[in-house]
């Protein structure tokens, strides 16, 4: 039995042992909001967790700290539903970048060639690189997630008052969407908040707590903010076994806008998407791999996998999204340790050469 079983289980007898009338008015309020839904069981959960919460009797705080992360949550997932099928960037960096600095016009520029390769700006929707970047992006491009402080935080005039806007009150999970949204991730120099996102959207993605995506640290042409950075971690980090070699194929340094820009296109020039498929990791490429190249994978990807080898299906995923089913895909059963190894795979499957229509080329 799972751990997550055994909740529910310990749940279930203890809401039974309360009240007999629970699971069926339960299983009654599930039917009229969500009978034919397939997250119904999902929805049963979370009711559970907040009878759990109410039998228990815990402390006002808590109460309420349970209900604005719901309310927060739901009201979030609804705003950013109008942006759904849209590809976005999150572009962090220093609210205290002036107008007049170089920096400022390099995150402005970043924002407007994201725009005119139709994805969104994501940032915090504060000044400095923040606005900079919606300033290039334009509002139709932009999203900006601000943060309700008690003392005041505007968010910046391309964004401000429009449903481009999202205001929240919880950082944990502002952070959250910061991650959750985006396709790619460009950094641009800034303080100690700009070094907080690097370091920990690093550790999300080195974990496989988020998404591997193309982690990009923007500077001017002749700036050495990153490169000082990087240089510690080589230095400081990898020499002590802190950190592998490897993990540095997850972040990409760059020195303007269109090579920041062409990085995420390359990420996304075959890859797709990835998904975990019950115990098997799955890679969605828009075309199928050669024989050639999947002959490769073996001898110089094999150690990505915990058992067995790659399976290719050319169209069509089983188990997968039925809206997805135009998609090759590459499974196998990734141990789920090296992160940075999977992004070199990725830069495998992206390179023309290796792909099924190379073939016939």
């Amino acid at each position: 039995m799972t751990d997550d079983q055994e909740t529910v289980d310990y749940l279930s007898r203890h809401w039974q042992t309360g009240s007999s009338q629970l699971p069926e008015k339960i299983e009654e309020l599930i039917s009229l909001c969500a009978g034919s839904s397939e997250n119904a069981e999902l929805y049963r959960d979370m009711l559970l967790e907040v009878i759990r919460m109410a039998q228990a009797e815990r402390n006002r705080w808590d109460a309420k700290i349970l209900l604005h992360t719901i309310r927060e949550l739901e009201r979030s997932f609804a705003r950013l539903a109008l942006f759904k099928r849209r590809r976005k960037v999150t572009v962090f960096g220093s609210a205290r970048t002036a107008p007049t600095h170089a920096l400022y016009q390099l995150a402005k520029d970043m924002g407007q060639t994201l725009s005119q390769h139709d994805y969104m700006t994501i940032t915090g929707g504060g000044g400095g690189i923040m606005a900079a970047a919606h300033e290039g992006a334009g509002v139709d491009n932009s999203l900006g997630f601000n943060i309700t402080l008690p003392f005041e935080q505007r968010a910046n005039t391309i964004v401000r008052g429009t449903e481009h806007e999202l205001a929240f009150k919880f950082f944990f999970l502002r952070k959250l969407f910061f991650v959750k949204e985006a396709d790619a991730l460009i950094l641009c120099p800034g303080g100690f908040g700009t070094l907080d996102e690097t370091l920990e959207v690093l550790t999300l993605v080195q974990t496989g707590k988020s998404p591997l995506v193309p982690i990009i640290l923007l500077d001017e042409p002749q700036g050495r903010y990153w490169d000082s950075l990087l240089n510690f971690f080589r230095e400081q980090l990898q020499s002590a076994g802190y950190i592998h070699s490897n993990d540095f194929n997850l972040l990409t340094l760059v020195k303007s806008p269109a090579a920041a820009m062409q990085e995420v296109l390359s990420f996304y020039h075959n890859f797709h998407s990835a998904r975990w498929l019950g115990e098997e990791y799955l890679l969605r490429l828009n075309q199928p791999l050669s024989s050639q190249a999947l002959a490769q994978l073996p001898s110089t990807f094999g150690s990505l996998c915990r058992q067995g080898g790659f399976v290719q299906e050319e169209k069509g995923i089983a188990g997968d999204e039925p809206e997805l089913s135009s998609l090759a895909g590459l499974r196998f059963a990734f141990n789920g340790r090296d992160q940075g190894a999977l992004r070199s795979l990725i830069d495998f499957v992206n390179q023309a050469e290796n792909l099924k229509s190379h073939d016939t080329a």
